[in-house]
């Protein structure tokens, strides 16, 4: 998108040009990295009212911004990100910022070390303007289960349905995914050029499709996770949060490769500069899972995933329907896994070195027991429980065992795919657009968590690398995506196609940038802030 193309105020159309674009601009001296800072952090308070953000690091993001300016008037450029504002998920560790994974017992919290995709930002100049909203230690799929309240996802009020005039504004918003959801609002609300989320079971992708922003879950052990707080350290992948696919190139390049700090990443691959513009996609295979038309699947999104997939056969792409037999397993797998896992992690939160610790000192075992019932709310401590259940030595093969079987069959299912001479797969992320927050919160988080990650836990579960696309807006006005998966380390690739179906699609971003300040007001007006 060109700043050209752009119908909006003149701070507004800064903030939508692409990561590319403003760097240009920054190195050519139409904008100073200081007056973007400011930009944003502007935007973060003009949209508060979609609870996106945490803490604003106000300060801090000034004086780096400070520090580009120097560097870029001096021709000393640290590359494509300086000067460029950004969030991060408040699973991150970030040195001298509260960091709470939005859970009472993380409150107060403050790390003396940035997790190593932070400090990879940082080292290259980028701008940390806030630490984002999510559910709580990521565990959830709407962005509403945190201590510090739900996230708005930014479309609720740029919508036909409100057009129309139906609904009332304080009940009708709608979800912003999770549960990485203010990640995915920070970047559709233009406050934030690049977010980081992370990814256990579809957590970048599912606000990504929501948010109507391009998510991409990285190859597992491509980008390292030291630093990021876990939830299941077998599944768990930082995500990146970009407006485009370009800009999510971009940012995997500087975040890929191996980390000292974690022993489970791995030597990035070779790539090209930046994304091939003359790609030919009359070389790709893209395989269409028969598994995936899943009970639920919205008319609308089932009538992009066709068009789409229409799309790529009219171009000349080979596109054939495959079976992925065991994948209908993932979820209730997946819950056994997490939950063993999440038993083990949450253990480190007692009390004793960081975080909330109870005024109960009877015993401490009774001062233990307090802290984490204080410090966690029902989700968490109900997977917890769960986890301890399933590793109890006379269900552990029943449970942790036979799941672990599974996931290997599961992976199975994508690799005799993949062999078979498929490239990408293609499939919806969601079953549908955003739900309303009423409506949402109707059913229990395990509930919604297995209905919205049925297309996106599957790849958690084999370590593949997946991207979601904004397509197209539903007759409410809110945003659809679609999902690309690709091979293992193949992640270039997968960009490169995902690039392409993107310049196909052409999601329609300029709408809701005109429609962003009728947004805002609408919201503030409504909430009185």
């Amino acid at each position: 998108m060109s700043a050209s193309s752009v119908a909006c105020s003149p701070a507004a159309a800064m903030l939508s040009l692409s990561i590319r674009e403003v760097s240009q601009a920054l190195k050519e001296g139409r904008v100073s990295a200081t007056e973007l800072c400011k930009k944003c952090i502007n935007q973060i308070q003009r949209t508060k009212s979609l609870n996106a953000y945490i803490t604003i690091t106000e300060e801090q993001a000034i004086e780096q911004a400070q520090q580009a300016d120097n560097r870029l008037r001096n021709g000393k450029s640290l590359g494509p990100l300086d000067g460029i504002p950004f969030s991060v998920k408040d699973n991150f560790c970030t040195e001298n910022i509260e960091t709470t994974c939005a859970s009472n017992i993380l409150k107060g919290y403050v790390p003396p070390f940035n997790a190593t995709v932070v400090q990879k930002l940082l080292d290259q100049g980028a701008v940390l303007v806030g630490k984002n909203n999510l559910d709580e230690f990521a565990m959830g799929s709407g962005s509403t289960d945190g201590v510090y309240g739900p996230v708005r996802n930014p479309w609720s009020y740029a919508t036909s349905y409100r057009e129309e005039g139906r609904g009332d504004p304080d009940s009708d918003w709608v979800i912003a995914g999770g549960s990485s959801g203010g990640s995915g609002a920070a970047v559709a609300s233009l406050s934030s050029f690049l977010a980081l989320g992370s990814d256990t079971g579809g957590s970048t992708r599912n606000p990504g499709s929501l948010c109507g922003v391009v998510a991409l879950k990285p190859t597992y052990g491509l980008v390292s996770r030291h630093g990021l707080i876990p939830l299941v350290n077998s599944m768990d992948v930082p995500g990146i949060m970009t407006r485009s696919v370009h800009d999510a190139a971009t940012v995997l390049r500087i975040l890929q490769g191996k980390d000292e700090k974690d022993s489970t990443t791995i030597k990035a691959p070779i790539t090209s500069p930046s994304l091939p513009e003359d790609f030919n996609i009359r070389d790709i295979c893209v395989g269409i899972p028969k598994e995936y038309h899943a009970p639920g699947l919205s008319e609308e999104t089932l009538a992009q995933w066709n068009r789409v997939a229409s799309m790529f056969e009219r171009a000349g792409a080979r596109v054939r329907e495959v079976s992925l037999p065991h994948t209908q397993h993932s979820i209730v797998c997946y819950h056994v896994l997490c939950c063993c896992e999440v038993a083990s992690n949450m253990a480190r939160f007692d009390g004793l070195e960081y975080g909330h610790r109870s005024a109960v000192d009877s015993s401490t075992d009774a001062m233990y027991a307090t802290t984490r019932h204080e410090g966690f709310n029902n989700v968490v401590r109900s997977r917890v429980l769960s986890g301890n259940y399933f590793l109890l030595k006379q269900n552990y093969e029943r449970y942790f065992l036979k799941a672990q079987q599974i996931r290997r069959l599961i992976a199975e299912d994508f690799e005799s795919v993949f062999t078979s001479g498929v490239d990408v797969l293609l499939t919806p992320t969601t079953l549908s657009d955003a739900a309303r927050y009423i409506d949402f919160i109707q059913e229990d988080n395990r509930t919604r968590s297995a209905q919205d990650d049925i297309f996106t836990q599957p790849v958690n579960m084999a370590g593949l690398p997946a991207i979601t696309v904004p397509t197209a807006l539903s007759h409410r006005g809110l945003p659809i995506g679609l999902q690309l998966i690709g091979q293992t380390l193949q992640d270039w690739k997968l960009l490169t196609v995902a690039h392409w179906m993107e310049q196909q699609v052409q999601f329609p971003m300029i709408r809701f940038n005109e429609d962003l300040d009728r947004s805002v007001r609408e919201q503030t007006h409504t909430t009185g802030s």
